[in-house]
C-alpha cells in the first residue's frame, strides 16, 4: 500500500497540511495511521476524502459535508446519498421559487398562483399559504423593515396585498445570496414603489447564483461517488 505524506496531500489540493488536520479534527476523515516518528501516513482512500470534503464544501456547506461523510465511513451509503439529495431537492424548490419571482417582477399582471385570483386583502396565514413561507419567517422580516404590513382598523390584524406578495417571494429568494439587510430593503421597497427593474436584475443574479450552486453540487456527487468506489461501497463500473 502505498502511503501519502500530508505535504503531498496538501500539494495536490493546493491547501495547507494544518487544513489537512483541521479536517481531520471534524471527524470528516478517518484518523491515518501514524509511522514510528509520530508522522500522518496517509492512503489512497484519505485522498478521495479530503478530495470529495473540498468539492462538497462550496456546494453544500460543512455542516451537511461532515454529515456525509461521517455516514461514508460508517459504511452508510444510502444514509450519505439521501442526505445529499434532500439538499438538492431543496435547492430545486429555491430555483421554482426564483423563477416565479422573476415571472412576477417582469409582469406584475401574472397571477401568483395560476387560476388562482388573489384577494386585495390577506391575513399573515393566507399570505404564507401562497408564498410557502412561515408566518414566523414573515414576521421576522416585518421587525427588520422588509415588509409593512397594513392593519385591520378594527382588530389590529395585519394585511397583505399583492404588493406583499410579491416582495415576500423576493426576500425568500434573496435570503440566500450576498445582499445585506439594507441592500435587501431598498430592492424589496423599490417594489412597493413600482420601481421594479432593479429587484428583476437581483433576481436574476440570484438565479445566476443558484445555477452556479447546481453545477458545484454535481460535481461534489461525482466526488462523492468516487469516494464511495474507493472506499468498496460502490462498483467501479
Amino acid at each position: 500500500m502505498r502511503y501519502y505524506k500530508p505535504i503531498e496531500i496538501a500539494r495536490k489540493l493546493n491547501i495547507s497540511t494544518s487544513a489537512l488536520r483541521h479536517y481531520e479534527s471534524w471527524g470528516a476523515v478517518p484518523a491515518p495511521e501514524r509511522a514510528e516518528n509520530g508522522y500522518r501516513l496517509y492512503t489512497a482512500l484519505h485522498l478521495a476524502y479530503f478530495r470529495c470534503l473540498r468539492a462538497m464544501f462550496p456546494a453544500f456547506g460543512v455542516s451537511v459535508t461532515c454529515k456525509v461523510l461521517r455516514h461514508i465511513q460508517n459504511g452508510d451509503i444510502d444514509a450519505a446519498f439521501w442526505f445529499v439529495n434532500k439538499e438538492q431537492a431543496d435547492l430545486h424548490e429555491e430555483k421554482a421559487v426564483a423563477d416565479q419571482t422573476l415571472a412576477i417582477l417582469r409582469d406584475p399582471e401574472l397571477p401568483i398562483v395560476p387560476g388562482h385570483k388573489m384577494k386585495r386583502r390577506m391575513t399573515i396565514g393566507e399570505a404564507a399559504a401562497l408564498t410557502n413561507v412561515q408566518t414566523s419567517a414573515i414576521r421576522q422580516w416585518e421587525k427588520e423593515g422588509l415588509i409593512t404590513p397594513e392593519r385591520d382598523p378594527e382588530n389590529g390584524y395585519r394585511l397583505f396585498t399583492p404588493v406583499h406578495i410579491r416582495q415576500i417571494l423576493l426576500i425568500r429568494t434573496l435570503r440566500r445570496t450576498v445582499y445585506f439587510l439594507e441592500n435587501m430593503k431598498e430592492i424589496v421597497q423599490a417594489v412597493e414603489h413600482q420601481s421594479i427593474e432593479k429587484a428583476k436584475q437581483v433576481t436574476e443574479r440570484a438565479l445566476e447564483s443558484i445555477h452556479q450552486r447546481n453545477r458545484r453540487q454535481f460535481y461534489g456527487v461525482h466526488q462523492l461517488v468516487e469516494l464511495c468506489k474507493e472506499a468498496g461501497l460502490m462498483e467501479s463500473e
